[in-house]
């Protein structure tokens, strides 16, 4: 099996565990990591999921250029059915929309597809030697798995165009400068500091810290009025959830709330 599962608490932890290949993903480990998420999406105990790549030289390395060249190879209705009946690389790449949070642990470099799976994550913390670039167009093609849309959204768009034109990798230091990353720690520090993120966001009410994930996300494509209505409509389905009766009753007695996910 290619994808490690480790559940700890409310937290599962994935790992790429194709260290011989820089963790890239072939079909099969790609297939198994849709497999994970979609477990992950459905399991009510499970409210954070960290992906990670197992040892210290690659978080991932992308798609496998072998497996890529039978894609190009297809005819382009061929590659349109192909697309539209998978959830993109890595799976949360495309077509699977998951509320609950999602931590990339950078374990080295992260190239091409391994950058995009981590850039549809909400959160990413990096090693410091970790390395990030999409390299798409020194082989010919374009970042396809959500790398043109999400990078220009999160970096400022001149350093996305110049990391999308040149193919060239940054260093873990710039990509923490540039807000391509949340935090750079040592290797060692590295999957710990993730798991200590994941544990602070399950100490909250996970409908409420789900219901405000999709409320950023949804929101960034209206305009602010109807944004503003979007959050309000979710606001007002989790004021009926149990959680909100706890953190309430816990507020009032200051004590630490004991959330359920209900």
């Amino acid at each position: 099996m290619a994808v490690l599962r480790e559940k700890k608490h409310h937290t599962l932890i994935l790992t790429i565990d194709r260290p011989e290949a820089l963790n890239a993903l072939d079909p099969a480990t790609s297939d198994e990591l849709v497999k994970a998420w979609i477990e992950f999406r459905d399991d009510p105990s499970l409210w954070v999921a960290i992906i990670t790549g197992s040892g210290e030289k690659a978080f991932c390395a992308g798609a496998d250029l072998r497996q890529m060249a039978q894609f190009v190879k297809m005819n382009p209705i061929e590659r349109r059915e192909q697309r539209e009946k998978n959830y993109g690389l890595g799976g949360i790449t495309r077509h699977l929309d998951i509320w609950k949070p999602t931590i990339a642990a950078i374990n080295g470099v992260a190239y091409g597809g391994g950058l995009e799976l981590a850039l549809a994550c909400d959160i990413r913390v990096a090693s410091e030697n970790a390395k990030m670039g999409l390299l798409e167009a020194k082989w010919g093609i374009i970042p396809g798995q959500g790398g043109t849309q999400r990078l220009a959204r999160l970096v400022p768009l001149g350093k996305a165009l110049e990391m999308i034109f040149t193919a060239e990798p940054i260093e873990a230091t710039e990509a923490y400068r540039i807000g391509l990353v949340n935090r750079v720690v040592s290797p060692k520090d590295l999957l710990p500091t993730a798991i200590a993120v994941a544990e602070k966001i399950c100490d909250n009410a996970p409908l409420a810290v789900r219901a405000a994930k999709e409320s950023v996300y949804r929101g960034l494509d209206l305009p602010l009025d109807e944004g503003m209505r979007f959050e309000q409509f979710l606001a007002n389905l989790v004021r009926d959830s149990v959680d909100t009766q706890e953190g309430m009753k816990a507020f009032a007695e200051k004590r630490k709330p004991q959330y359920k996910g209900e």
